[in-house]
């Protein structure tokens, strides 16, 4: 059993297309509400879209809530090379899409960053 049917209900016939589970999604949404929340300070927070279509989501995003964000190329070392301007330190970090942000995923595993990130059937 792949990790995708958990959350997925059923595939579409006509073009392999997988529907996601609407109960299992709000669950998860639920969660990473809660964990989102107990952060303290908002600054705290990082959000991150590589790709167009999540920019300005993360711009509003932080706009509203104070929290730090990356919108469009990611700087490799943001988050393990204390020595760059650019460098941050997380508590927590927000991602559009696994793919394309694979580098943050990367140097948070190495600095212990909980990551929350939004995926498609096919991440």
């Amino acid at each position: 059993m792949c990790i995708r049917d958990r959350y997925t209900y059923k595939r579409r016939p006509q073009d392999g297309v997988y529907i996601f589970d609407l109960s299992k999604t709000w669950e998860k949404m639920m969660l990473a509400a809660r964990i989102i929340v107990a952060i303290e300070n908002p600054a705290d927070v990082c959000v991150i879209a590589a790709r167009p279509f999540g920019g300005r989501a993360v711009l509003k995003y932080a706009q509203y809530t104070g929290a730090q964000y990356i919108a469009g190329r990611y700087t490799p070392g943001t988050m393990t090379n204390y020595i760059q301007k650019k460098f941050q330190e997380p508590r927590l970090l927000v991602l559009t899409d696994p793919r394309t942000d694979h580098q943050p995923i990367r140097e948070s595993s190495y600095m212990n960053i909980p990551t929350i990130a939004f995926c498609d059937t096919d991440s």
